[in-house]
């Protein structure tokens, strides 16, 4: 049981994982069970990226999110009919609030009435059986896994299954939908599954989908990480009429959707975690006309706000790149300020799509290099702090202005930085002379210390000799041997001389 927690809360950032704790903070506090659900469990046992949290609560979700909207969090949208809301989470961190609820069909094919339920009941009535797993985030069973359908094993063998023979004819916008998954985890079909669809298809209930359901599939392969592969599967099942038939004969832009897939590999590599679905929508819809894409949106179930962000967007990218361009961003540090506050989205359609090489070379320099300058101005501050200036706002403006200088390609060694520190302050460097008269003072010192410990030694050593000749001395002892032996020597030869003269007298 604590194995799935402690992989979930392993895998979450730490946006995610502070939008988790409150989420379980709130719903036990108003008496809600909370259960992480659907996408966010399945990318989760997959491996995937974590791209959104989805809540399920048995209780009334928009409780929770008026209060989440209190800390920083932003209501996307919100179907109060369903109980379902989409939210932006403080610190951007994407996900969504839902009611359990069971969808309670008449008959096959007819609008479900809707029931509110259990944890175990909604997780029954979902799509396929890959997102009707579900972990408990209640205190009593956190880490619990909820799999009344078997979809791990179906996880495990990169299977799609549909839950009933149904699925297809109570929602045909669900052909659309298998494929996207199927494409996205690289997944086929459940032999069964593959049956009924293909059943669908030949009695035309793809052409039932109902034009808001498949809007819906459009924004949702606008987010996914390879959209081409599943706009491939659609046209390949004659599925894209569903959603505009203008677009099913134009075909999406591959070559543009192309650009931007590499983009945000870049952006990635660069340390971002880009949100591309409006210039990545822009790029599906990139061979129609502009009054065709004005006809389709609305059409598709796009609100005249979510119409006029995607049709707007290009012009709004268009303009930042002529203010680039202008001479108010001329110097270095003047454009990164630009972009550093530019949406993300607009740099990456930029660098997909724009051929002003000036305006590219400034966004590469962002990305590449000026980014990661900034990122080493904790050295800067130490270096200055080195020096002597204490901090506050003029320490402050010095290291802005030490990292103005670096974004021109000067004050790459700690050697530069020193004498650029140094110059901005003011702070002198101390005199030669000074320097050798401390160092001079410095050597004596230690001389001295070397004299006075050698004195010691000789001392210590005169001490315990003195020591040694009172202790033999009361004991009764001879002196030392080797003091002893030098008086021995002498006396011997003061006696031998005498004897000598007397050999040389006979003679």
């Amino acid at each position: 049981m604590p194995d799935y927690m402690f992989l979930l809360e392993s895998r979450l950032s730490p946006e995610q994982r502070a939008a988790m704790m409150r989420v379980q903070e709130l719903s036990a506090a108003l008496g809600f069970n909370v259960y992480l659900t659907g996408g966010t469990v399945r990318d989760l046992i997959t491996g995937a990226s974590l791209r959104d949290l989805d809540f399920t609560v048995e209780g009334n979700p928009s409780r929770i999110a008026r209060e989440l909207e209190k800390g920083g969090a932003r209501i996307l949208v919100e179907d109060e009919k369903l109980r379902q809301v989409e939210i932006l989470f403080a610190g951007d961190c994407d996900g969504s609030i839902s009611a359990a609820r069971d969808d309670h069909y008449v008959r096959p094919g007819t609008r479900p009435e809707i029931r509110w339920s259990t944890i175990m009941e909604d997780l029954r009535r979902r799509d396929f059986s890959l997102n009707a797993i579900a972990i408990s985030l209640n205190p009593a069973s956190r880490g619990l896994l909820l799999d009344p359908t078997n979809g791990l094993s179906d996880i495990e063998r990169a299977e799609v299954r549909a839950l009933t023979i149904h699925s297809f004819t109570n929602q045909p916008v669900r052909l659309l939908r298998v494929l996207r998954f199927a494409a996205r985890m690289g997944f086929k079909m459940e032999p069964r599954t593959q049956e009924w669809f293909d059943l669908a298809i030949e009695r035309d209930l793809h052409r039932t989908i109902a034009p808001e359901e498949a809007g819906t599939e459009l924004q949702a392969v606008a987010r996914e990480e390879r959209p081409a592969v599943t706009l491939k599967a659609w046209e390949e099942h004659d599925l894209l009429e569903a959603i505009s038939p203008v677009l099913a004969k134009k075909h999406p832009g591959y070559e543009a959707i192309g650009r931007l897939m590499k983009v945000r590999e870049d952006l990635f590599t660069a340390g971002f975690r880009p949100r591309l679905a409006t210039p990545m929508l822009l790029a599906i819809l990139g061979r129609l006309k502009d009054r065709e894409q004005a006809s389709l949106l609305p059409k598709v179930g796009f609100r005249s706000a979510e119409s006029a962000t995607v049709l707007e967007f290009e012009e709004e990218a268009l303009e930042a790149q002529r203010e680039l361009l202008g001479k108010k961003t001329k110097a270095p540090i003047d454009a990164y300020r630009f972009l550093e506050k530019l949406p993300l989205d607009q740099m990456a359609y930029l660098l997909a799509e724009s051929n002003k090489s000036a305006a590219l070379s400034k966004i590469r320099a962002y990305l590449n290099k000026w980014r990661p300058t900034r990122l080493g101005l904790p050295t800067v501050a130490t270096e200055l702090e080195a020096l002597g200036m204490p901090r506050g706002p003029k320490f402050d403006s010095v290291v802005e202005q030490v990292f103005a200088l670096q974004l021109t390609g000067r004050g790459k060694t700690p050697e530069e930085r020193e004498k650029i520190l140094r110059k901005i302050t003011g702070i002198k460097e101390l005199p030669k002379k000074k320097e050798k008269e401390k160092e001079k003072k410095g050597s004596k010192g230690t001389d001295k210390a070397h004299a006075a410990a050698a004195m010691g030694d000789a001392a210590k050593q005169k001490h315990a000799a003195a020591k040694a000749d009172a202790n033999h001395a009361a004991k009764g002892k001879p002196a030392p041997a080797k003091a002893a032996g030098k008086h021995h020597t002498t006396e011997h030869r003061g006696k031998s001389a005498p004897a000598s003269k007397k050999r040389h007298s006979r003679k």
